[in-house]
């Protein structure tokens, strides 16, 4: 939900905002509308309320037709009143219906137009050159005995796989250098449900127009989450949080699910775009005034993670129409993958400033002792996607790969990892 003071103050914020994003401008007026009738409602009834303590002394005090109609007049104020807490009720379920359907207003300096709108802050590291025709990530990973999509199709359906042998072995590696970074930047790691109840998706901005990409269990009224950041924004919903000392900074560890609906005979070759994978994902509660440094800080620690795999990458920042509802701001971080000639995206980082912590009612108490919404943000670590590059990058003309030096300890002090025969 956005802040309705802000929204009354600065109405032109929300349109600007809405209209960067391709979104209905028309949203902000309705709101501001309903906003109105319910105040005005409020106070008309509080106005007779008034009136009506002031009648019922002069009640109490005549006689006779006097007193009649004194009644009679107390009857229809009473009347009104009924009507006006009626007004005041749909006004307020307009507003919320309303309201809740503005996303979060962008940051300055937030590109606008759609997905192909960003703007590229930096490009990091060499890109890789073969004297050999390089083979894509799916075929190495065939002839390293390390993805196996033909049994994950027979078990599961289409988009599905198995990492097996060096394939598994690689990716808790990569997923255990992300939680060493994690622990020296002081996240405190938690594997999380991957099953949340409707109000906790909800929360996060996760129920908007994606909504048909979320796995949902009617029976149970559970959501499968496609990220972690819905259980760690769950996490503190209904509390009070302490930020005053600095990030309260959670890193999770979980399995996540994507339907990936409408993106139909878009990247289904291999891993890059599967219904299932597993990802290490920060998050972190700080105060509002420090939401933007943090998001720097969250983009440094994803960095440091990618070279640390070697990998050539660039920086973006994402348009308006592409952050979805919550995020005022989002940085992805795209690596180099040689076989597609292109860069694509194997982290995100978002800064959601109060949207999620006010509809999920996650506050911290400011120095007059009033409480007041946090801020929230989150960002990708690692994930199996990331697998893709780094096979794709390293790779030598015999189908072997080379291991990154930063992995290798956590691979047994393995270098290279070898076709199966």
């Amino acid at each position: 939900m956005i802040d309705p003071q802000l929204l009354r103050e600065t109405p032109d914020l929300f349109r600007d905002s809405q209209a960067a994003r391709g979104d209905s401008v028309e949203l902000v007026d309705a709101a501001l509308a309903a906003d109105a009738a319910r105040r005005a409602a409020i106070t008309e009834s509080e106005q007779l309320r008034a009136t009506q303590k002031t009648l019922g002394k002069e009640v109490a005090q005549a006689t006779g037709d006097a007193k009649a109609a004194l009644l009679a007049e107390a009857q229809q104020l009473a009347a009104r009143v009924k009507e006006l807490a009626q007004v005041a009720t749909d006004a307020e379920a307009e507003f919320t219906r309303t309201a809740g359907s503005i996303a979060n207003p962008i940051i300055a300096g937030v590109p606008a137009g759609g997905e192909e709108n960003f703007v590229t802050l930096r490009e990091v590291g060499t890109r890789p050159v073969f004297d050999f025709e390089p083979r894509d990530h799916l075929e190495l990973g065939e002839k390293l005995r390390a993805i196996d999509m033909t049994r994950g199709a027979k078990v599961s359906g289409s988009r599905f796989y198995f990492l097996r042998g060096i394939g598994a072995r690689l990716e808790i590696a990569l997923m255990n250098l992300a939680l060493d970074k994690a622990l020296s930047e002081g996240f405190e790691p938690l594997i999380t449900p991957t099953l949340v109840r409707p109000e906790i998706m909800a929360g996060t901005g996760f129920l908007g127009e994606h909504s048909d990409e979320i796995y949902y269990l009617p029976a149970d009224d559970l959501y499968l989450t496609g990220t972690s950041e819905v259980a760690l924004a769950g996490f503190h919903s209904d509390e009070i949080v302490d930020p005053s000392d600095g990030p309260i900074r959670y890193a999770g560890w979980s399995t996540c699910y994507r339907r990936e609906a409408g993106s139909g005979g878009k990247d289904t070759r291999g891993i890059l775009r599967v219904h299932q994978f597993n990802k290490l994902e920060m998050f972190s509660y700080v105060l509002p005034e420090n939401a933007e440094a943090e998001h720097e800080n969250l983009v440094s620690f994803q960095e440091s993670m990618l070279q640390a795999c070697e990998l050539s990458y660039r920086v973006i920042d994402v348009a308006a129409g592409d952050l979805g509802s919550s995020a005022a701001r989002k940085f992805d971080i795209e690596a180099w993958v040689p076989t597609q000639g292109t860069y694509r995206e194997l982290t995100s980082t978002s800064n959601c400033t109060t949207y999620q912590a006010r509809r999920l009612d996650i506050r911290y108490r400011t120095e007059s002792g009033k409480t007041a919404p946090v801020a929230t943000l989150n960002g990708t670590l690692a994930t199996t996607r990331w697998m893709v590059a780094i096979l794709e990058t390293h790779q030598q003309a015999d189908g072997s790969v080379r291991v990154p030096k930063a992995l290798q300890k956590y691979l047994g002090g393995l270098e290279l990892l070898e076709p199966v025969q």
